[in-house]
């Protein structure tokens, strides 16, 4: 798998969102009413992503870009944040990237990413443990910081 280059930043926090596919389908009926199931079980999401690069930083990725990803057709890994911190996701170029636009020192580019899964938690935890999901970073650090050591 193509590997995001070392060296070049995360997406910027401005503008950075996630938009999933549905993955369900709705039929009207006659009544009113609708019908709802599950279509697919695995969607893809959307992510739009922007980043801030040095000239360095902007020559490696235009060149990765068009080496490694054959001009953004090839899937590859990357480093996102999501509420599940920042973890490695397949992903690939939707479209080609925006940029590089001159910002005072540095370039700026944007793109929209299709990422191969949605960023959630999966295993059942929503339903059999919704407050380990709540608390985690409290019972991360008791179990860390103030566990007794033995």
């Amino acid at each position: 798998m193509i590997q995001y280059p070392e060296g070049l930043p995360l997406p910027l926090r401005d503008g950075y969102d996630f938009s999933p596919v549905d993955s369900k389908i709705r039929t009207d009926m006659i009544t009113g009413r609708a019908r709802q199931r599950r279509r697919y079980q695995s969607t893809p999401t959307f992510s739009s992503v922007r980043w801030l690069m040095t000239s360095p930083q902007a020559q490696l990725f235009e060149s990765w870009y068009e080496d490694a990803l054959v001009s953004g057709v090839e899937w590859f890994e990357m480093n996102l944040r999501t509420p599940q911190g920042i973890q490695l996701y397949r992903c690939r170029f939707v479209g080609s990237y925006e940029g590089p636009s001159l910002d005072a020192h540095y370039w700026r580019f944007s793109a929209t990413l299709e990422l191969f899964e949605k960023p959630i938690l999966k295993g059942g935890w929503a339903l059999y443990a919704p407050q380990f999901m709540l608390y985690m970073a409290e019972i991360d650090r008791a179990i860390n910081s103030d566990w007794p050591e033995a």
